[in-house]
């Protein structure tokens, strides 16, 4: 038996022979003559059976109530069935869904309304600007005759506007005459026009050196940054 070295030194087969190879899967032999006009194939019987048509069941479709088997009839259930059979209890403090219409008691028909609650039942008022920069002034507020503290009379007070506060200003207001002819400087109307955008690279020459550039005189830690490493320093 040659070795694995012997094997290797022998030269590779000339696969040029054949130049009239129309395939890359054949190499050593040319492909057989085909003597019929197409392709015999052979059909497994699970593609036969998916060939045929389906058939549409005519039948008439039973009663849904079966017949059950005595078998079924005399079973015993065992301990885990019975135990699944069960209804799930409902969770602790369940309560049924109220009836609707809810019926409402006596003490609630004849019960009357605190002046707090009437108050609380009043619309807001809002406050709407008519151009002028005056702002209208809320309703007086009536006392309340509470059995309350002083600090929850006070978180009860609402909150009154600063005292420098003018208002929604109007969308529209008068322009005084010397805006109007006002002359701008050449100072803003230089910084009125708007910038120039020139194209890509128009104007520019990438080798054109700048006189300080040509001038320029590097500094010593520049010099030392130029110089290659000692260790890749090659010794003649």
């Amino acid at each position: 038996m040659a070795t694995r070295t012997q094997q290797l030194a022998q030269p590779k087969p000339d696969r040029l022979r054949f130049p009239d190879r129309r395939s890359v899967y054949w190499l050593d032999k040319l492909p057989p003559d085909r003597t019929g006009s197409t392709t015999n194939i052979e059909l497994t019987p699970r593609w036969l059976d998916l060939c045929k048509s389906k058939r549409f069941c005519s039948q008439v479709t039973g009663s849904p109530i079966w017949v059950v088997s005595e078998c079924a009839l005399k079973a015993v259930s065992s301990q885990r069935l019975t135990l699944l059979a069960q209804p799930r209890a409902p969770v602790i403090g369940w309560q049924r869904a109220r009836q609707l219409p809810v019926p409402v008691s006596r003490g609630t028909q004849t019960a009357v309304a605190t002046p707090r609650i009437c108050q609380l039942a009043q619309p807001k008022i809002r406050r709407v600007n008519d151009g002028s920069g005056q702002k209208c002034q809320p309703g007086p507020l009536t006392h309340i005759p509470c059995k309350a503290n002083a600090h929850i009379e006070l978180l009860a007070t609402p909150k009154h506007d600063h005292p420098m506060f003018q208002g929604e200003r109007s969308v529209c207001w008068p322009i005084s005459r010397t805006a109007r002819h006002h002359v701008a400087s050449p100072r803003l109307l230089d910084l009125s026009t708007p910038k120039e955008r020139k194209p890509l690279f128009e104007g520019y020459d990438p080798y054109v050196v700048s006189r300080a550039a040509r001038s320029a005189r590097p500094s010593p830690r520049i010099q030392q940054l130029c110089l290659p490493l000692p260790r890749k320093c090659v010794s003649q």
